[in-house]
C-alpha cells in the first residue's frame, strides 16, 4: 500500500503541465533519436545533460526517462523498413521484421512492435514499482563493505560484459577510474592528478566528461565510418495496424518477452541484447509455425521488441534502488544525477522520494504518450531517414559545444569536452568499450570512499571484504564473471580440435 500511495502522488506531480511537457518532449526527441541508424539514447542524454544547470531535477530526469523509453520504442522502425537496427538491441528485430516488410506486412510489423513495446514497457514498470522498494530495504542493511563489493561487481559487470573481450573492458575500466582519481583527496585534502590546474581541484567536470566521450566522440567515429544517410527505407503499404490472427500470435510472445526483460535488464550489465535474443529463441521452439521464421515470422518481432522495452525498466532499478549503473545509458543518467548533488541508492527513496515517484509515475504516462505518437506518425519518422548523415553530425558536435559552454562559461570544460571527444573516438575505433570508463569515472570515487570506510571499522583488516557473507558473495560473483569466459573459451577450443 506504502508503494500504491507514493506512486499517487508521483501521478499528481507527473500530471502537472510543465512536467508533462518535459515528458511528452523526451518521448518525441527519443522516437526521433531511436529511428536514427548510430544515435542512441546515451548520445542524447548526454547532449541534453548541459540543462541540467537550468531545468529542475524532477522536470529533467522524466525528459531523460523519455527519452530512454522513447528510444526503445523508435529503433524498431529501422530494423523494420531499412533492415539497419537504430540500436544494438533491436538487430533480432530486423531478422523478422524486414523480411516482413519486403512481403508487404510493414504495417503490421510496426504494429506489433509498437504495442508490444506498450504492453512490456509497462509490464516493466509494474515490476518497477513494486519490487524497488523491497530492494532498498534490503540495501538499507547494507554496510561499506557490502557497497564496495556491490560496486566492484558492477565495474566488473560492466568490462566484461559490454566489451569485445574482457581485457579491453578491463582497460577502460582501468582508465575510468584513473581519472576518477582527479581532485582533492576527500581525507587527506591533498590533490590528486591536478598538475596545479585549479579547475581540476575539484575533479573532472561530469557533464563534460559524458557528453564527450557519447556525444562528440560517437559522432566523429560514425563519421569516420562514413554513412551517408541515403538509406532507402522499404514503403508502408496501407494501415499500421494488425489482423486477428496478428493479434493472436503476437499477445503470448509481449508477455514472454516482458519476463526475459525486465529481470535480466536489471542485471549488472543484463542490457536488451541478451533478453531479445533469448525471446527470439524461444518464440522460434514454441511456434506453431517454425516455418515461418527466417521468412518473415510476425513472433520473431512481437517478442524481442518485448523483451526490449521491458528491460529498460529492468535497467532503472539497480540504478535507483542502489546508485549502480548496468548499461551506458545508465551511466549518463547517473552522471546526471551528479550534476544535480544527488547520489542515487537506498536512500533517494527517502531523500527524494517525490523525485523518485514522479519519475516512476512518468514512466507509465510515456507509455501511453509513445503508442499515441509511434502509430500515426510512422511515416513521418521514416522521412528522417533522408538527412544527410554530415549534417547530423555536425549539428551534434555543434550543439555538445554550445551546451558545454553555456553551462558553465568555462573554456576550460570546452577543451576538456573535446579532449573526451578525442579519447571517445579512439576509444571506438579501437573497439574499447566507452561505457567501462565512465562508469569507473563514476563509481570510482564512491568505491574509495566504501573500501576506506571498511578498513576504518575493520582496524585496516582487508579480511572484512571477504569474510563479511554478503560481501564475501558479491566478490565470489564478479570473480566469476572475470574467469567464466575464459573458461568457456578454452573448453570451446578444446571441443573445437
Amino acid at each position: 500500500m506504502d508503494a500504491l500511495n507514493a506512486l499517487i502522488g508521483g501521478f499528481s506531480a507527473a500530471l502537472q503541465p510543465t512536467i508533462l511537457l518535459y515528458g511528452f518532449l523526451g518521448c518525441l526527441l527519443g522516437t526521433l533519436v531511436g529511428v536514427l541508424p548510430g544515435i542512441g539514447p546515451a548520445l542524447t542524454i548526454a547532449l541534453l545533460l548541459p540543462l541540467t544547470f537550468k531545468v529542475p531535477a524532477a522536470a529533467m530526469f522524466v525528459m531523460f526517462a523519455g527519452v530512454y523509453y522513447g528510444a526503445m520504442y523508435g529503433g524498431s522502425t529501422t530494423s523494420i523498413l531499412i533492415n539497419t537496427p537504430g540500436e544494438s538491441a533491436t538487430v533480432v528485430t530486423a531478422l523478422e521484421g524486414y523480411r516482413m516488410a519486403r512481403a508487404g506486412r510493414a504495417g503490421a510489423a510496426l504494429a506489433t512492435a509498437a504495442i508490444g513495446s506498450f504492453v512490456a514497457g509497462t509490464i516493466g514498470t509494474i515490476a518497477l514499482t513494486f519490487i524497488a522498494p523491497v530492494v532498498v530495504e534490503a540495501a538499507l542493511k547494507f554496510g561499506p563493505a557490502e557497497y564496495f563489493s556491490l560496486m566492484l561487481l558492477s565495474l566488473v559487470a560492466v568490462s566484461a560484459v559490454l566489451g569485445s573481450s574482457v581485457l579491453r573492458g578491463l582497460v577502460a575500466l582501468s582508465l575510468g577510474l584513473l581519472l576518477g582519481l582527479v581532485g582533492v583527496d576527500i581525507q587527506s585534502g591533498q590533490p590528486r592528478f591536478t598538475f596545479g590546474t585549479s579547475e581540476l581541484l575539484d575533479g573532472i567536470e561530469f557533464t563534460a566528461a559524458a557528453v564527450g566521450l557519447f556525444a562528440v566522440g560517437e559522432a566523429l567515429f560514425l563519421a569516420w565510418q562514413g554513412r551517408t544517410g541515403t538509406d532507402e527505407a522499404l514503403q508502408v503499404g496501407g494501415r499500421v495496424a494488425m489482423t486477428r490472427d496478428d493479434w493472436r500470435r503476437s499477445w503470448k510472445p509481449w508477455l514472454r518477452g516482458a519476463a526475459f526483460g525486465f529481470p535480466i535488464g536489471a542485471m549488472p550489465a543484463g542490457g536488451a541484447e541478451l533478453p531479445t535474443l533469448l525471446s527470439y529463441y524461444t518464440e522460434r521452439k514454441l511456434s506453431r509455425h517454425p516455418e515461418e521464421f527466417g521468412q518473415g515470422a510476425i513472433e520473431g518481432v512481437a517478442g524481442p521488441e518485448a523483451a526490449n522495452n521491458a528491460s529498460a525498466a529492468g535497467v532503472l532499478m539497480p540504478l535507483l534502488t542502489l546508485g549502480i549503473p548496468t548499461s551506458a545509458t545508465a551511466a549518463v543518467i547517473l552522471s546526471a544525477f551528479e550534476s544535480y548533488g544527488i547520489q542515487p541508492g537506498p536512500m533517494l527513496f527517502t531523500q527524494q522520494s517525490g523525485l523518485v515517484w514522479t519519475l516512476i509515475a512518468s514512466l507509465y504516462i510515456g507509455n501511453v504518450i509513445l503508442l499515441l505518437l509511434n502509430l500515426p506518425l510512422v511515416r513521418l519518422w521514416v522521412r528522417l531517414l533522408s538527412i544527410p548523415a554530415p549534417m547530423l553530425y555536425a549539428g551534434i558536435v555543434v550543439i555538445a559545444t554550445v551546451g558545454v559552454y553555456g553551462a558553465s562559461n568555462s573554456l576550460f570544460d570546452v577543451g576538456l569536452l573535446f579532449v573526451f571527444g578525442a579519447l571517445g573516438y579512439a576509444l571506438r575505433r579501437f573497439d574499447f568499450p566507452v561505457a567501462p570508463l565512465v562508469v569507473g569515472l563514476i563509481l570510482g570515487p564512491m568505491m574509495e570512499q566504501s573500501m576506506r570506510q571498511a578498513l576504518t571499522i575493520s582496524q585496516g583488516e582487508w579480511s572484512t571484504f571477504v569474510v563479511r557473507p554478503l560481501s564475501g558473495s558479491l566478490l565470489a560473483i564478479a570473480l566469476l564473471l572475470l574467469v567464466a569466459p575464459k573458461l568457456w573459451a578454452l573448453r570451446h577450443g578444446i571441443r573445437a580440435t
